[in-house]
């Protein structure tokens, strides 16, 4: 597909280059442990193969801020490169620079390591490194990169990825938290653990910044606290022991023993909570994720456990709980929550204003505070001068998350679930933290409360329970909806989660909201659970209660009175709702009513016999539209082959706590006058039998006017709503229309984005084509040089090397890839794999003579093999042929000492002669003089050594006839004799000198040194 994006494999070669940075290099760990190596590969097989399919590896996101990177490199250097997993590196970074990251941690893993593109499909033993000034999201394992919302001093990419992960990954996703400042991947952590995720936090006191770790560390949620280079070990761990099918082990076990009972029994024994009625596979699991922290493979092992050590009994209660939840969860919620239900709750409160709302299984606040603020806006807006007593009971059976939410106290990364305006009005800052105010606070009330075993609060405006119905067993969610609806109002209401539903208990709920599962209380005959029965209910909830037989109660003669004159001589009655469901039937109605074939089905409507359903139709239709009882006379119903005359009534049920939406219908027969004799033939016995058809006629004929001005009446009614409808209709319309507009916007945005795909691809194919001919123009430069090249990549392996390079070193092509120290050389030097490291090491190159086993002499040079980006990826080995050089070196040494030899002869042969001399370079610089010299002329030799010879004295031998001489003897080998000089010395008075000159030392290509003699005489 054109525009894909590259996976691993394919970005290998591009990516291969961002080795090792300059500035350090890490020996590989991994070198001195070549068993626990073996076994690390051997477990990775097992990981990756282990499973429905590879697409179920894990996923392990990594966040950190400040000082994080040397947490990553601690990591990454104990990790090895094929743990089957996948790693996300999440931390935060100069918008406005490219991010180095990926070079720097590629330093210190084997895995390839990658910057993070859109569209990448994350594979296993790969590390992925997040762009600067992106957030990045991942769906069906690939990454998405998105342009930031937030602005740059706001913005928490951690707790973004965090909580895409925990949601696209499950329990194949791992969170670790590193060094970093305030409270980023918290939030995201809750949702990782939520989806059944593992979660690991770098030990604060090891944390370079411990804000990070420690807001982690709060929550309760971590598996594991350890150090940076001690979390690769209990993550291979814990990765090795879910590579067995624990769950399917589990189920096994707890199908054949009662391990799983004795793990309930010892958390209602320390906790006092029974999870028995919570859904198995929801505790199995968690069961599960505690055995693989311990690396247990059994539940009986895990039953010895919680009995030896409480604490992890408390760690299991809280692993059950997952408190996991934040504010105004679901915005679209608790919009609705806010437009729909709290105006109806607030209105009609003048004389009683007191509003009581309970929030069952809060756990640290952050919903029952949502409703407060909710509350507390509405009102402000609604009734800003009317003085409103609210009572929020906010519940849990977590004690330490009731603590917390009396608090109030929250990290800073709510900030991302609140508006700015919500912040500032109800919240105050208290250094990275946020507490909310006072006012707020008052209104809720916190207390420990287990809903399936204690009482329920009553007369209650709404009851927000979000996501706890869905962890609990079908039998326990139909008798809490029971118990709610008895804690409501007559027209309270019930606030669920998005995943929840009344079920079976429709009857009693209507929606108020049915997207976001907001329903109101029905008015109901018989409730589905009455006051006096919760002593019994508690009681049958209980797992493994033995019913006992309740006693026989004394018979009240009244009572039976009653019932029985009820049961006996009161009409047949059944009771219907609105839509004529029948709710409740008494006394014999089959002569009415029967049911029809086909599918169960207790509507009035369907099971009227004949006879009755058009006249009742139009009746209930009367009543519920006038709100006034209905009573038809003599309607004839067809019984048993016959028509029965009967007194249909029907009025509304008004009673004190039901709403006008029950039916009351009463059956009556009426007693079949006695027949008239007929009249014997004729004209007599004709009238009589046209006035009976006549008259019923007649009774026909007011029946169907009732019944045509009552479907008349209907027929509007239908009409308009039908016109209501139809504008609907049409806005529902206009706004698809605007939708298929977007959609239409969208493709073509699409299309340019494809473009543009296809544009960098071409640009990508092109420079792909110039690295291919580059490579072709390099590769025969280096065959045709001639010289012996090695190229090494930072593990001392062979990457490439030219033909000159295998008469030094033992090569053939199958040694790409090897160590360079397992490969045999020619050389007579022992330690050239140490000047390898070593150069490495201190990125200072080595340079040195060489001589093979031959006798063949090479100057070997070793630098670091540098890459675009100033990055280091290996050495560069060259080896010179200075076998000639070697031997003409040799030559010019030997002749140089027979030279020096000489010229030692000479001054040693100079220093015993009586007269002065004096030795001079070609410059005319005095390089040594003799004992006599000094005497006779009565200097020093810091006077005389180093000084040029026409500067001796007051200039004595400053003579343009003695420089002539000098320079002639210098340039064309010539020597004088007897050059006289006259003149008069210091100290030692007048004095004539002869000098005598000669060149000595001279050789091939060699500077000579001028002999210079003094012979005084004077007095001659």
């Amino acid at each position: 597909m054109k525009g894909s994006p590259k996976g691993p494999r394919q970005k290998a070669k591009k990516e291969n280059s961002k080795a090792v940075s300059r500035k350090s290099i890490a020996p590989d760990p991994a070198e001195n442990e070549p068993v626990r190596k073996k076994a690390v590969s051997n477990f990775s097989e097992k990981v990756i193969n282990t499973g429905p399919s590879r697409d179920r590896f894990y996923i392990v996101g990594m966040g950190g801020s400040a000082g994080a990177l040397e947490a990553f490199e601690d990591f990454f250097r104990h990790m090895p490169a094929n743990s089957g997993a996948a790693f996300v590196v999440v931390s935060h970074l100069d918008p406005t620079h490219k991010g180095v990251m990926p070079e720097l941690i590629q330093r210190h893993t084997k895995m390839q390591v990658f910057e993070a593109e859109d569209g990448m499909k994350v594979g296993p033993n790969c590390v992925y490194v997040i762009p600067s000034n992106k957030d990045m999201g991942i769906l069906h394992g690939t990454l998405q990169l998105l342009e930031p919302t937030a602005s740059r001093g706001l913005r928490l990419p951690i707790d973004f990825f965090f909580k895409h992960l925990g949601q696209d990954r499950k329990d194949r996703a791992v969170g670790i938290i590193f060094s970093g400042m305030g409270t980023d991947g918290t939030a995201g952590l809750k949702t990782i653990k939520e989806n059944s995720g593992m979660i690991m936090v770098q030990d604060p006191e090891s944390a370079k910044f411990d804000s990070m770790p420690r807001s982690a560390i709060e929550t309760g949620l971590a598996d594991y606290i350890a150090g940076a280079d001690t979390l690769p070990s209990k993550l291979l761990g814990y990765l090795k022991q879910i590579a067995r099918p624990i769950a399917e082990t589990v189920i096994a076990e707890e199908r054949e023993t009662s391990d799983l009972q004795k793990i309930l029994i010892i958390l209602r024994g320390q906790t006092g909570n029974d999870f028995s009625l919570y859904k198995k596979n929801t505790i199995l699991r968690r069961i599960e994720r505690r055995m693989n922290v311990h690396q247990i493979a059994t539940t009986k092992e895990y039953v010895e456990l919680l009995q030896a050590n409480p604490h992890e009994v408390d760690l299991l209660f809280r692993e059950l709980l997952i408190g996991v939840t934040s504010f105004f969860r679901d915005p679209g919620a608790f919009a609705s929550l806010k437009d729909k239900v709290v105006p109806v709750i607030l209105a009609g409160r003048e004389k009683e204003r007191t509003i009581r709302i309970w929030v069952p299984g809060c756990s640290t606040g952050e919903e029952a505070y949502s409703v407060a603020i909710i509350l507390s806006e509405c009102m402000r807006k609604l009734k800003p001068t009317v003085d409103y007593k609210v009572q929020i009971f906010a519940t849990d059976i977590d004690k330490e998350a009731i603590e917390k939410a009396r608090q109030g106290i929250y990290p800073a990364n709510i900030a991302a679930d609140l508006s700015r305006d919500r912040l500032e009005r109800f919240f105050a800052r208290q250094d990275s933290r946020y507490q909310i105010n006072k006012n707020i606070r008052e209104m809720v009330i916190f207390a420990p409360h287990n809903v399936t075993m204690d009482p329920p609060f009553t007369k209650l405006d709404l009851i927000c329970c979000r996501n706890l119905l869905i962890y609990l067993t079908a039998e326990l969610q139909k008798k809490l909806l029971a118990v709610f609806h008895y804690g409501l109002k007559p027209d309270g209401f019930l606030f669920l989660g998005t995943s929840e539903s009344v079920g079976r208990y429709g009857d009693f709920f209507s929606p108020a909201d049915i997207r976001w599962k907001i329903y109101q209380r029905r008015a109901t005959l018989q409730p589905p659970v009455d006051a006096g029965d919760f002593a019994l209910f508690y009681r049958d909830i209980a797992p493994g209660a033995v019913t006992k037989p309740h006693p026989v109660e004394l018979v009240s003669i009244p009572e039976t009175a009653n019932r029985l004159l009820l049961e006996n001589f009161t009409p047949a009655a059944v009771f219907v709702n609105e839509q004529g469901d029948i709710i409740y039937i008494h006394g014999r109605t089959g002569k009415y009513l029967e049911p029809p074939s086909g599918k169960a089905n207790i509507n009035i409507y369907a099971m009227a016999r004949q006879g009755l359903a058009v006249e009742l139709t139009g009746a209930l239709r009367e009543a519920k539209t006038r709100n006034t009882s209905v009573t038809l006379k003599d309607v004839r119903v067809k019984t048993n082959g016959d028509f029965q005359s009967i007194d249909l009534s029907i009025m509304p049920v008004s009673q004190p706590g039901l709403s006008h939406s029950v039916f009351m219908i009463v059956f009556s027969d009426r007693a079949m006058p006695p027949e008239e004799p007929l009249p014997e033939k004729g004209r007599g016995a004709s009238y009589a039998r046209l006035k009976a058809i006549n008259a019923e006629l007649e009774k026909e004929l007011r029946r169907t006017r009732d019944l045509l001005q009552s479907t008349n009446e209907e027929m509007q009614l239908s009409q308009e709503e039908l016109k209501s409808t139809n504008e609907e209709l049409q806005s529902t319309n206009e706004e698809l229309q605007s939708t298929n507009e977007e959609l239409s916007s969208s493709k073509e945005e699409m299309q340019s984005l494809n473009e543009e795909l296809m544009t960098v691809n071409v640009e990508l194919q092109a420079k792909i084509s110039e690295i291919t001919l580059a490579n072709d123009d390099m590769k025969n430069m280096l065959n045709r040089t001639e010289m012996a090249t090695l190229f090494l990549d930072c593990d001392m392996k062979i990457r490439r090397y030219t033909p000159e390079a295998t008469k030094i070193f033992n090569l053939i092509p199958g040694d790409i890839g090897r160590p360079i120290s397992h490969i045999v050389s020619n050389l007579k030097y022992e330690t050239i794999n140490d000047d390898f490291r070593k150069v490495l090491e201190t990125l200072v190159f080595k340079e040195t003579e060489i001589e093979t086993k031959d006798g063949h002499w090479h100057l070997m040079r070793v630098t670091p093999y540098r890459t675009h980006t100033d990055t280091i990826d290996g050495l560069v080995i060259n080896f010179t042929d200075i076998t000639t050089m070697k031997k003409m070196s040799e030559t010019l040494e030997e002749k140089k000492s027979a030279a020096q030899q000489a010229l030692c002869f000479a001054e040693a042969i100079i220093e015993t002669l009586r007269e002065p001399f004096v030795v001079l370079d070609n410059g005319m610089m005095v390089l040594s003089a003799n004992r006599p010299f000094y005497e006779t002329f009565a200097v020093d030799p810091d006077q005389t050594e180093g000084m040029l010879l026409f500067d001796l004295g007051n200039g004595q031998w400053d003579s343009p006839q003695l420089r002539k001489l000098l320079s002639d003897v210098r340039l064309r080998d010539e020597s004088f004799h007897d050059f006289a000089v006259e003149h008069d010395f210091p100290s030692i008075g007048r004095k004539k000198i002869l000098l005598n000159a000669h060149m000595i030392g001279r050789g091939d290509g060699e500077e000579g040194r001028i002999l210079l003699a003094f012979e005084d005489v004077t007095g001659k």
